[in-house]
């Protein structure tokens, strides 16, 4: 009744829906980091100085400015007044910024190139997007290291502040980065994983993402957090007056750092080339899940009308641009931050689902058979806990948590209006709203009562006797 299955909606098309919308506004961030690799080449950082026409000389300061609250960095005035040109709210547009809608346009051109051909094609390409990031790390944390404060940053990084262990809210976050950094409830793992062989080895490909995940969460802490100690020893500031989240560490913090090092000229194209390739992996991912739904429930008559899979491809980047245009504006950050926080509150909503989808209607047990066809074994007694327990209560625990410490979105000290907030939960809304609707479709396939037509709903349609039940691609 949760699940998608052919036309019919449920979380497996939440998942689709929700992937395709990360997909319009992910894309812009590999513009904006299009649009800092290609200013790294200069003689000198853009953003270094506040002796450019973008900068407000008496509000600028070269370097942090501590706890002077009025002034704003040059790292941070490139960001807003040159970068974003950004207006005083989301009310604002201020018409396209056209080297950000090339850039996009750029950004997306490349993504159709590497993704055109099929899975096949993309495959290829990440083994290059995926590991030459990792040539880059390395490159960067043995260069941070041996620079002045890099200890103190390490350290910040690593000590724990056992307080903090008690505040929901930190757990709330980590949650919702490693939803991001797995791809959790988005859809893409599971597409993925569809052209895989049926009896591929699963759990040694889940412990590999694990723990692959984990170590580059970990190996790019230490790369961040070092030239942040270097930073705050340059400017003789405490390592948490310049460490930041969101946007701003990577396109104000660490570009400020960078502009501070020996060799600059090398490190800042390395590290917006490798910010690009991050991105690209990420967003491969994203339009592979729209593309394969289309192509496993419409592919024949969509082929009918499009005649090849490279126009189906073309025309979902087509529409993922065009969908992506409002985050160019010069209002567009505000857009950008409403999409985001909205699409994080529907992530986690639709995390539960899938769980309760997977673990409780379709079962532990159903489950563990289907694990013991593909690899001839049961699943151990800890993977049948997590299912059955562990990952749903979790799950839970997160998604009660996120409700009662729901924050209305803003942008700095910026609040958005409330017509921007009901457009934020139109967004929410608009993949959360297939999982309803797929249950009462499939609630009014069926006769009898509505108790009755309820269990019958919830009734796992799949034959685990039928040698094709399992199809594989």
């Amino acid at each position: 009744m949760l699940c998608a299955k052919q036309r019919e909606a449920g979380v497996g098309l939440a998942t689709v829906v929700i992937s395709f919308v990360l997909s319009t506004y992910y894309n812009v961030l590999m513009g904006w980091a299009l649009y800092y690799f290609f200013n790294s080449f200069g003689a000198t950082l853009p953003w270094k100085s506040c002796n450019n026409t973008w900068n407000e000389v008496g509000n600028c300061s070269s370097g942090f400015p501590g706890n002077s609250t009025h002034l704003q960095s040059a790292g941070q005035q490139f960001f807003d007044h040159r970068l974003l040109q950004k207006t005083r709210g989301i009310e604002e547009s201020g018409g396209i910024r056209w080297e950000l809608f090339g850039y996009l346009f750029l950004s997306w051109v490349i993504v159709y190139l590497c993704i055109f051909k099929g899975v096949k094609s993309t495959g290829k390409v990440v083994y290059f997007t995926a590991v030459f990031p990792y040539f880059i790390l390395f490159a960067l944390l043995i260069n941070n290291v041996q620079l002045p404060g890099a200890k103190n940053g390490i350290l910040y990084f690593v000590t724990p502040v056992w307080s903090k262990l008690f505040e929901v809210k930190v757990w709330v976050n980590a949650a919702a980065q490693v939803f991001n950094s797995v791809g959790i409830a988005f859809g893409s793992m599971i597409s993925m994983a569809s052209y895989n062989k049926f009896n591929n080895n699963i759990l040694r490909d889940t412990i590999i993402v694990s723990f692959t995940n984990s170590f580059t969460s970990i190996l790019a802490g230490f790369v961040i957090f070092s030239a942040i100690g270097y930073m705050a020893h340059i400017y003789n500031l405490p390592v948490e007056n310049i460490a930041t989240d969101g946007p701003g560490l990577v396109f104000v913090v660490y570009p400020e750092v960078l502009s501070t090092m020996p060799v600059f000229q090398l490190w800042a194209p390395l590290f917006f080339f490798m910010l690009l390739l991050l991105g690209l992996d990420s967003q491969f991912a994203n339009v592979e899940v729209a593309i394969t739904f289309i192509k496993d429930q419409f592919g024949p008559q969509v082929l009918r009308f499009l005649r090849r899979e490279e126009l189906l491809t073309l025309v979902m980047c087509i529409i993922g641009f065009i969908l992506g245009i409002p985050h160019v504006t010069k209002g567009g950050i505000y857009v950008f931050q409403l999409m985001d926080h909205y699409t994080i509150v529907s992530l986690v909503v639709l995390a539960f689902f899938e769980v309760v989808a997977v673990c409780w209607i379709f079962g532990v047990p159903r489950l563990s058979f289907i694990v013991k066809r593909m690899q001839g074994k049961n699943p151990n007694i800890f993977f049948r806990v997590c299912w059955l327990l562990l990952s749903p209560l979790l799950v839970l625990c997160i998604l009660i948590s996120s409700v009662v410490h729901y924050t209305p979105v803003h942008y700095g000290k910026y609040s958005y209006p409330g017509w921007a907030h009901g457009v934020g939960w139109c967004v929410s809304l608009v993949s959360i709203v297939w999982i309803p609707l797929g249950a009462i479709q499939e609630i009014n396939r069926h006769k009898g009562s509505l108790l009755q037509r309820l269990k019958t709903a919830i009734i796992p349609k799949i034959d685990l006797d039928a040698d094709g039940s399992l199809p594989e691609k």
